[in-house]
């Protein structure tokens, strides 16, 4: 039986500085991250060495644990521990963190998966988390460059259900569970980073007092904005 060899995406090695611009300032009073589709393992090695004061926990789908454990066994790291097998469609462990981080996820899940990815994160996240999702959006319904665009439907012709996911209909999914806008940043190749706080000690909203507390943006800031 041929040894699996460690995975490399390009992209987390080009995108992983701004990405970590953003943590520092978000993630320096955090202690224990869930990243939730870790993917590689490369983000993981990328920001745990960076930001030692945190306890890295990564997590996927079960095919892609042995990538992950490649990576974390290479770079020996005492803030990295083994990775967790995660799927939004069962349940989790009843651990509690007070951070959370997701890059380039929601627009490879179907939207009932992403529905379903913040109703874990509700139960998983401490009162006082900080989430932060890397990735494209769109804002007001419309694409924010032509190669979103593309990309948006290359990703649909893989698979009907992908696709690149609206600022707004996102937002009001983090408002339900108790999370705050605080910054929304512009990234590299038209992608953003945007990061909530919970706001509520931990308790959830409707849906429809989430929508009514944030006005929707249909143009993206330039750079970095702080949230409505």
């Amino acid at each position: 039986m041929a040894l699996p060899t460690k995975p490399f995406a390009p992209s987390c090695d080009r995108n992983s500085g701004p990405i970590l611009g953003v943590l520092r300032r978000h993630f320096a009073d955090r202690r224990t991250v869930l990243e939730i589709g870790s993917g590689t393992g490369q983000h993981a090695v990328a920001f745990a060495s960076e930001l030692p004061h945190l306890t890295w926990q990564t997590s996927d789908l079960a095919e892609s644990l042995p990538g992950i454990g490649l990576w974390l066994e290479e770079a020996r790291l005492p803030n990295l521990p083994p990775p967790l097998e995660l799927d939004v469609s069962r349940p989790w462990p009843a651990t509690r963190y007070d951070a959370a981080f997701s890059a380039n996820t929601l627009h490879i899940m179907s939207w009932s998966a992403v529905q379903q990815l913040f109703e874990r994160l509700a139960e998983a996240l401490a009162d006082d988390a900080t989430l932060a999702i890397y990735g494209p959006f769109n804002y007001g319904g419309r694409f924010t460059s032509r190669s979103n665009a593309d990309f948006d439907a290359w990703l649909k012709e893989r698979s009907p259900v992908m696709g690149i996911r609206d600022f707004e209909a996102v937002g009001a999914l983090a408002r339900s569970a108790g999370l705050q806008l605080l910054e929304d940043c512009a990234m590299p190749a038209n992608n953003r980073t945007l990061v909530w706080r919970r706001a509520e000690s931990g308790r959830t909203r409707t849906l429809r007092d989430a929508r009514e507390a944030e006005p929707p943006r249909p143009d993206p800031p330039s750079a970095c904005s702080a949230g409505s």
